[in-house]
């Protein structure tokens, strides 16, 4: 009986110590070099990319879903966001944007089966430097440090900007709506995937949900999200878009990604010997953060937005749309 007690106490002390290791080591949003540097730490380790591979996106797993190869989905959804915006009508040479472009491996797809000419860019040196490696010099594939914030290409650079997962990052979602509006070409096509809130300002957040919402912007350097309705708003605030933006909510098809991600760590215990047993405690302490993912996706607390957008076909229809705004 003083065994078992011992032992409970022992379990509580562990658990509370883990718990406290959590929450004191979370990686809050506190600029854009809080988020570099987070990016730069799991690219230099390299367990993320070990267990993730060369999306560090959710996969895609079907309406309803079905079992799949973890990393497979994660290709799979690249093909299936290509088709889902019109991407695959487009032709080759087609100018991409990749914002937000991890270490390329969407940049990659399109480059060798769509025969884009891409862009990546991300906010991460390491990331960059990762995504060349991985890049064969065949592949009409470039990648560049940049800010999502701040674009440092010219207006009307681009036939398509394509963002995977980016936007939680963003301290000022309408900042980001319309630099991504702005270095699309006239008559070019806007898709983006990303993580988003329910929209809660009909129905605030509740009592549970305020905490565990703290925790997943606490926990991946997110200083917010957006609902799929509020970033839609700020898309078409800017002027730039002809017409409305489509959207649809890709929770269902993305939700297994959650829980696979964690099995990755016991279906592939290799990685136990790779990195270590400091490799170890960095992936179980990503674990609590994937199971409040998997519980906000589930509940309808978080929702996986997809958004499409044209440009105004002439820059004079744009900078017309612009001044009524300006009045209004």
């Amino acid at each position: 009986m003083g065994l078992f007690f011992w032992t409970l106490g022992l379990f509580l002390v562990l658990l509370v110590l883990g718990v406290a290791f959590y929450l004191i080591t979370a990686r809050r949003y506190q600029s854009s070099n809080s988020v570099a540097n987070s990016y730069d730490e799991w690219t230099e380790d390299g367990i993320l990319e070990f267990y993730w591979g060369d999306h560090i996106h959710l996969g895609h797993y079907g309406s309803p879903p079905q079992q799949k190869d973890f990393l497979a989905a994660k290709s799979d959804f690249v093909h299936e966001m290509v088709r889902w915006g019109g991407l695959d009508q487009l032709p080759p040479g087609t100018t991409v944007l990749d914002v937000g472009c991890g270490i390329g491996g969407s940049s990659r797809i399109l480059a060798r089966d769509y025969r884009f000419a891409v862009t990546g860019i991300t906010i991460s040196p390491q990331q960059v430097k990762r995504a060349q490696e991985l890049t064969s010099k065949e592949l009409n594939a470039q990648f560049l440090v940049d800010d999502a914030m701040s674009l440092s290409f010219p207006d009307a650079s681009f036939d398509v900007v394509w963002s995977i997962e980016a936007g939680p990052h963003m301290p000022d979602k309408a900042i980001f709506a319309r630099e991504l509006m702005r270095v699309l070409k006239p008559g070019g096509v806007l898709v983006v995937a990303d993580w988003n809130q329910r929209d809660d300002r009909q129905n605030p957040l509740n009592f549970w949900e305020r905490p565990v919402m703290q925790q997943l912007l606490d926990q991946w350097s997110h200083p917010a999200f957006s609902s799929i309705e509020g970033f839609s708003e700020l898309l078409e605030a800017t002027g730039f878009v002809e017409g409305r933006v489509v959207t649809a909510d890709w929770t269902e098809q993305t939700l297994p990604s959650w829980l696979d991600s964690i099995w990755q760590g016991v279906a592939r215990p290799e990685g136990l010997v790779r990195f270590g047993p400091s490799g170890l405690v960095k992936s179980l302490r990503e674990v609590p953060t994937l199971l409040l993912m998997r519980l906000a996706f589930g509940t309808g607390l978080c929702r996986f937005g997809m958004f499409r957008a044209l440009r105004a076909n002439s820059l004079a229809q744009t900078t017309e749309k612009v001044s009524t705004k300006a009045e209004v």
